[in-house]
């Protein structure tokens, strides 16, 4: 059964790959913050290691919140390591060290990017594809992620 909610067939489904995509940014991030959680070492290891766990969290909440969202839009979601990796625009990343700063620039990097890709698929949404509430709804991930990207910023200084 189609869904109609008052967009185009062609356009949910346009909006549907992009979102998978942001889904499979998210995972990837997901999993590199994970990693962070579970790595990190230095004296500052048990402060990074609860802090890495709140982010991750806060993750695995918008991974759900985007799987949902294409759902709605009446598509299935990617859910394979395979599809993540060939859907996302991050990279992994192989690391000698397991110091708290590495980790931090690291996953900083990955959500400025997301924030960056997020920022300018929002008119996108709304104008071509006539999909105002997968803006609005882009629009708060991209909010969450500049949060979160401040707080791991702030560590830096």
């Amino acid at each position: 059964m189609q869904t109609q909610i008052g967009i185009k067939q062609e356009n949910l489904s346009k909006i549907a790959h992009s979102l998978c995509q942001v889904l499979a940014d998210e995972f990837i991030l997901y999993t590199k913050t994970r990693k962070a959680h579970w790595n990190v070492e230095g004296d500052d290891f048990y402060n990074k290691h609860l802090f890495f766990e709140g982010q991750y969290n806060q993750i695995d909440e918008i991974i759900d919140g985007v799987a949902e969202r294409i759902r709605m839009l009446g598509h299935y979601a990617p859910a394979t390591l395979k599809e993540f990796l060939e859907l996302t625009h991050l990279s992994e990343q192989v690391r000698e060290n397991n110091d708290s700063k590495g980790f931090i620039k690291e996953l900083l990097i990955d959500h400025e990017s997301i924030i960056i890709h997020l920022r300018e698929n929002i008119t996108v949404y709304a104008n071509e594809y006539q999909d105002l509430g997968t803006s609005d709804y882009i629009t708060g991930l991209m909010e969450t992620h500049e949060k979160m990207a401040w707080m791991l910023r702030s560590h830096l200084r």
